[in-house]
């Protein structure tokens, strides 16, 4: 059972003065709304509804406080003073404009108290008012908790759909729209990096602040068996966006951590998504990679695992320059290899000199950004060869 506080009069004295104030409330909710008016040009610039909120806000606070200060302070006599109000007005107020409100209406109520009761009562009411001013601080707290955490529950949700969008493709104008109420800020670039989802969520939430310290737009969600992430950022080519997530690898759960390449518009977000997907998926057949690893330098791993797109990649992109530009460079290429990348032996083969040798081999590197003398690059201009062959 809850006791009154000492420093409360007797049941028959809160009675006589609880009758006073209920008497004074229409008084006192006009000076309150005329004060917060006065101080307050926002309140001015709300609509007629939630300007009516609010007149409803006030109100329910002078009620309470009588109520409270009849039953002696009891919490059973407490209710919430915003419960009556629409769920829209904390969309409409921040809770900055909030704490104003409570503000101004109490030190109203204080000065009603101390100009229109008699002053013996004053000393009483006003302690009262200190003391209730308290639980209406944590009826706002508990009411911006609620709408926070309703916020934060309808946004994951709405993340969620924007990234399942972006990894199927069907990232159009409305799905653009909502990433912005996100606080998207449609960055000049943008990839998708996939890799396992950490053990706690909180590493998600680090992630994101991790990823905003750095100046990058951040979106991100747990599918199944793999955390997406879409980052935003002025990313000069893929190798930057690379190094950009370099610093973000600890937030992922353990194993390869693949990186798309960069695209422009959220709406071709799906060629990022796509291949960083099929480079997750045949990392695990490199176990030297980098991590993060690029999904183009996953490209011969991808093939091999049935990604058309790197096929055609490997083929068109990476080796048909180099058939094209003639010179004899793909024979050149294919006899260094037989000769074990011996350089003079492919000269002899060739009935050529070392220093021709070497030239066309640079030529290669600058043609397909490959070295021919580097094992993986190697392997990558062999496999690109043989599909080149192969698809025509």
């Amino acid at each position: 059972m809850q006791h009154t506080p000492a420093w409360l009069p007797d049941r028959d004295s809160r009675a006589l003065l609880a009758e006073r104030l209920t008497s004074a409330a229409a008084a006192m909710t006009t000076a309150a709304l005329a004060e917060i008016t006065r101080r307050h040009p926002w309140f001015s610039e709300l609509d007629a509804d939630n300007r009516a909120s609010v007149t409803l806000v006030v109100r329910a606070g002078v009620d309470g406080f009588i109520a409270w200060f009849h039953e002696g302070g009891s919490g059973q006599a407490e209710q919430n003073i915003f419960a009556d109000a629409p769920s829209e007005l904390t969309r409409s107020l921040s809770l900055q404009q909030t704490v104003d409100l409570i503000r101004a209406t109490v030190e109203t109520v204080e000065q009603q108290i101390s100009t229109q009761l008699d002053p013996a009562d004053r000393p009483v009411l006003e302690n009262a008012v200190l003391h209730f001013s308290r639980e209406i601080a944590f009826d706002a707290a508990e009411v911006y908790a609620r709408a926070a955490e309703a916020r934060g529950a309808w946004d994951a949700r709405l993340e969620s759909l924007v990234m399942d969008a972006v990894v199927r493709g069907d990232a159009d104008d409305a799905v653009t729209s909502r990433a912005s109420t996100l606080g998207w800020q449609h960055p000049a670039g943008l990839c998708v990096v996939i890799g396992d989802p950490p053990a706690q969520d909180s590493h998600v939430r680090r992630l994101r602040v991790a990823a905003s310290r750095i100046g990058l737009d951040v979106m991100a969600a747990i599918q199944g068996p793999r955390l997406v992430v879409l980052l935003g950022g002025d990313f000069t080519d893929d190798v930057d966006a690379s190094a950009r997530v370099a610093r973000l690898v600890d937030h992922f759960g353990p194993g390869p951590v693949v990186v798309g390449p960069v695209v422009d518009d959220l709406t071709e977000a799906v060629v990022s998504a796509r291949a960083a997907q099929s480079g997750r998926r045949a990392a695990p057949a490199w176990p030297d990679a980098p991590r993060p690893v690029l999904a183009r330098s996953l490209l011969p791993e991808r093939a091999l695992a049935g990604d058309g797109h790197a096929r055609r990649e490997l083929a068109q992109v990476i080796f048909a320059p180099l058939a094209a530009y003639g010179g004899d460079l793909a024979e050149t290429l294919e006899a260094f290899w037989a000769c074990g990348t011996s350089i003079e032996a492919t000269a002899r083969r060739l009935f050529i000199h070392a220093n021709t040798v070497r030239y066309r081999l640079g030529r290669i590197e600058e043609l397909t950004g490959y070295a021919p003398a580097d094992p993986r690059d190697a392997y990558v201009l062999r496999l690109a060869g043989t599909l080149y062959r192969l698809l025509g």
